[in-house]
């Protein structure tokens, strides 16, 4: 495999190795999607694993993932501190062509999750399958094992509402903790996983958890996964839509519309920041441009001072 190693560099910025210093990222709606390759990306995580590197987490994003962070501040903070994010849906790459910038190509979760565990085979790291619809994650590991007889593979599917309690949570940690993972695959969907793995999979001190959404199900032979015309074509979507109607056209049908208003909005903005920015690299503005950064450091003055007469108060004024 060639892969440019600076990519995953250690950066003295980023919170662990995942994510090298010269990456360039691509901003959709509240996401940055980090331009990388799927090579890139498993080398990375391997990496990682290998040297018992802090706990990291990998999201994947896809147009649902754009839509709920339009309202989600909470899936915003989890998305700002991730080590990596990678673009798991074509639609990431349309959006950036479209805003004028590039991402090197769609790094599917199913596809990274499957080569992760042949590559994990090869070098003894043992993974953990979380999550997914009841037997999914073990049909799934039947069929890595038999593809890699090397894998070292612990599955568990806790019970349906388990975040909301706390003896299944403590249950859930125990049978990771109990099998000393390397790589923890959480398959709950978005947002239930990211939330998941930033709240309670960061503690668990497994060196990389990454959300895979329904690759168990694909990967086991639960769900079929749309032909390669469908993928190349980039309408996997259209596919499940067809195969699972009743639970997918919300969802893709609506969803797909919420996620074009965010893009060509942010669009709209994108022009309207790269327009200010070819002024001021053209030295296009007059003293305005002074004046507004002068107000705002004023008003920062002011707010400043404000706070510290109030602490000021508070302190000196006697309890009544």
């Amino acid at each position: 495999m060639n892969v440019n190693t600076h990519w995953f560099a250690a950066s003295a910025s980023a919170r662990t190795l995942l994510r090298g210093p010269n990456v360039d990222r691509v901003g959709v709606g509240h996401a940055l999607i980090d331009n990388c390759s799927s090579e890139q990306v498993c080398a990375s995580i391997i990496a990682h694993a290998q040297n018992g590197g802090k706990p990291a987490y990998v999201i994947t994003p896809n147009a649902q993932h754009i839509v709920l962070l339009e309202k989600d501040r909470r899936l915003q903070e989890i998305y700002d501190h991730a080590d990596l994010v990678i673009p798991d849906g074509i639609s990431l790459l349309i959006a950036a062509r479209l805003y004028g910038r590039s991402l090197q190509q769609r790094v599917a979760g199913v596809d990274v999750f499957k080569v992760l565990c042949g590559q994990a085979a090869e070098a003894n790291l043992h993974v953990f399958l979380l999550g997914g619809r009841p037997g999914s994650a073990e049909l799934a590991a039947t069929v890595l094992k038999s593809a890699y007889p090397n894998l070292r593979c612990s599955t568990y599917c806790p019970i349906f509402g388990f975040e909301q309690s706390p003896s299944a949570l403590k249950e859930t940690a125990d049978a990771i903790a109990s099998a000393h993972p390397d790589i923890l695959f959480v398959a709950f969907g978005a947002p239930k996983q990211e939330y998941w793995i930033y709240e309670h999979g960061l503690q668990l001190s497994v060196p990389v958890c990454i959300g895979v959404g329904g690759s168990f199900e694909i990967v086991g032979g639960v769900v079929p996964r749309a032909p390669m015309w469908a993928q190349s074509i980039g309408c996997e979507w259209l596919y499940r839509l067809c195969r699972e109607p009743r639970r997918m056209w919300r969802r893709y049908i609506f969803g797909n519309l919420e996620f074009a208003d965010i893009v060509l909005r942010q669009r709209i903005r994108r022009s309207v920041l790269d327009a200010f920015v070819h002024f001021v690299n053209e030295n296009r503005f007059a003293a305005e441009l002074s004046e507004l950064t002068l107000l705002q450091h004023n008003k920062f003055l002011d707010n400043r001072s404000s706070v510290t007469t109030r602490d000021v108060e508070g302190l000196s004024t006697p309890t009544i």
